[in-house]
């Protein structure tokens, strides 16, 4: 295969618009045999004869015309990529994967990318699902560069492995069968359900969740059923079966809001709870190091706007009304 040198590829080019070895060599800042000896270099190692003696001057010869007419598809692809690796450096072209828990895609991560590929459309976001306590295993291994999860979940604040930014402070509302006697009692307090049975995952951090914040208001919950899906857990407070916390941030995202009915029909009261209400605080995290490079900074900017918004939505539209309702997957 013949030696395509660009360098010298781009003198041939020069000699060719301006016509002369003395021209190209001002143009370049160079001496005029030193052109020649590019002009030699560059015949040898592509096997033609590029110049032809023209009275007192050189032209170029059909091979030339033909080697030039390829380079400058070569120089036009450089150009292209020049400009995508320069777009690649300002974190506006490439790659992000993102690995988050489920009820984090639709209320943080598909509005976060729904503004990237509106502001920088040739910065592709990946996003992966991975539960809470699982993400930091994926963005230590390398699967992600940047990770969703909870704080209860996250490694230790001085983990040398990560950087950690504090996102979302979600809070937790009681879901209660529309008819139970707490359903309308005003100023509910958690502690106040301390007697009833609940819904809750037999493990993982949902389970964890719930434990810890009846045991933050004095009391161990009752576990009457397990289930870690919100279908299954809202059709059974529908029925009567027991109570569940449910996570703010779960009813975003357009799937599931508290005015719609459960699949049997029957209606459940989405409750905020006063004084000891709980809440889950979300984080995104980067492998240490990682929060400097442009992509993952770009989706991290943009995943704190869409936190903020969350935050601003949940504000002007107030708690969530008492009504039949259903809400995502965990």
């Amino acid at each position: 295969m013949a030696d395509w040198d660009i360098r010298k590829l781009r003198i041939l080019r020069t000699l060719h618009e301006l016509g002369t070895v003395t021209a190209t060599a001002e143009a370049l800042h160079l001496t005029p045999s030193a052109v020649s000896q590019q002009l030699t270099g560059l015949a040898k190692a592509l096997g033609v004869t590029l110049l032809e003696a023209h009275g007192r001057r050189v032209r170029l010869t059909g091979a030339a015309h033909l080697v030039l007419r390829h380079a400058e598809e070569v120089f036009a692809q450089l150009e292209r990529a020049d400009a995508e690796l320069l777009g690649h450096l300002r974190g506006e072209a490439g790659q992000v994967r993102v690995g988050a828990f489920s009820t984090a895609i639709p209320a943080l991560v598909v509005p976060a990318v729904r503004e990237l590929r509106r502001t920088h459309p040739g910065l592709a976001v990946t996003v992966r699902e991975t539960e809470a306590a699982a993400a930091y295993e994926l963005l230590a291994a390398g699967g992600v560069e940047l990770a969703l999860s909870l704080a209860a979940h996250a490694p230790a604040p001085r983990d040398p492995k990560f950087s950690r930014f504090p996102l979302l402070a979600d809070p937790l509302d009681v879901a209660l069968p529309a008819g139970h006697p707490l359903a309308t009692e005003p100023a509910l307090r958690l502690a106040d359900l301390a007697g009833e049975p609940w819904i809750f995952g037999s493990s993982g951090p949902w389970s964890q969740i719930t434990v810890a914040a009846c045991e933050s208001a004095g009391f161990v919950p009752e576990q009457a059923h397990a289930a870690a899906g919100w279908s299954a857990i809202l059709a059974m407070v529908a029925a009567g079966m027991g109570v569940a916390l449910v996570p703010r941030m779960a009813l975003a995202g357009g799937h599931g809001t508290p005015d719609r009915g459960t699949p049997d029909g029957a209606g459940i009261a989405l409750r905020v709870l006063h004084t000891d209400q709980p809440r889950r605080y979300v984080v995104a995290a980067v492998r240490r190091g990682g929060e400097g490079a442009p992509g993952p900074a770009r989706v991290l900017a943009a995943l704190h706007r869409a936190a903020a918004a969350q935050a601003r939505g949940r504000t002007a539209a107030g708690p969530p009304r008492e009504a039949p309702g259903t809400v995502q997957s965990p």
